[in-house]
């Protein structure tokens, strides 16, 4: 069974479970809703790639336990994140090592309350890249979950954006280093690019491709067939 498709039960499970949380005031519903939220973590725990003790399990059940709301406020929604395929004169594309993973991606990051999403485009690139650009167009919304870049429920939203001043200087804590690169130069580890490298090649190139989004499955729940 794939990793993400593990995650991907475990976090519908817990937003389901957490949502029923925030609206339902019966002592019996509540009681199942949290069953399901234990369910749920040792899925997540399973599908770790270093299996943990059941008391960590517990552990992410109290920390779900602790984000619920009521109401509206207890509604279980995907995060949102923006990326930024930034192109110059050259073709090339700006792309950032992660420190965490190691793993080369455009800018990315997730979406501060008072911006607007090319708002947080433009910060990101400037932050963990040195770059000033304008965004040009939104070419693509990902999830995250399901190309498996992620392990939790995430949208990004991906902007072309131009470069239009700065000077390359990686963020000492969120980048190991910064870079211009072609793409017949690629560094590897290359994050999602088998998804993503030709819509914002395309972009880079002058050309206006329709907005990238992930197909819809049939049925809506099943993993597309490969």
């Amino acid at each position: 069974m794939p990793t993400r498709t593990l995650l991907r039960w475990a976090e519908t499970l817990a937003a389901t479970a957490r949502t029923g949380l925030g609206f339902s005031e019966s002592l019996y519903e509540r009681e199942r809703f949290e069953e399901i939220l234990r369910v749920a973590a040792d899925i997540r725990v399973a599908a770790s790639e270093d299996p943990e003790s059941p008391e960590d399990a517990n552990g992410l059940v109290e920390e779900w336990l602790s984000q619920v709301g009521e109401g509206v406020a207890g509604y279980v929604t995907p995060k949102v994140a923006v990326g930024a395929a930034v192109g110059n004169d050259r073709g090339e594309l700006l792309l950032i090592q992660r420190a965490d993973s190691g793993a080369w991606l455009y800018p990315t990051g997730w979406c501060d309350v008072g911006y607007s999403a090319a708002e947080v485009a433009v910060k990101e690139v400037r932050e963990e890249t040195g770059i000033e650009v304008e965004p040009v167009r939104l070419i693509a919304v990902l999830d995250g979950l399901r190309l498996g870049f992620t392990r939790i429920p995430l949208y990004s939203l991906v902007f072309h954006c131009k470069p239009v001043g700065g000077a390359l200087a990686a963020h000492p804590l969120e980048c190991r280093d910064v870079g211009w690169f072609a793409a017949d130069n690629l560094p590897s580890p290359l994050a999602g690019h088998e998804r993503w490298g030709e819509q914002v090649f395309a972009a880079i190139r002058g050309e206006q491709p329709d907005v990238l989004y992930d197909r819809v499955r049939e049925p809506l729940w099943r993993e597309p067939a490969t």
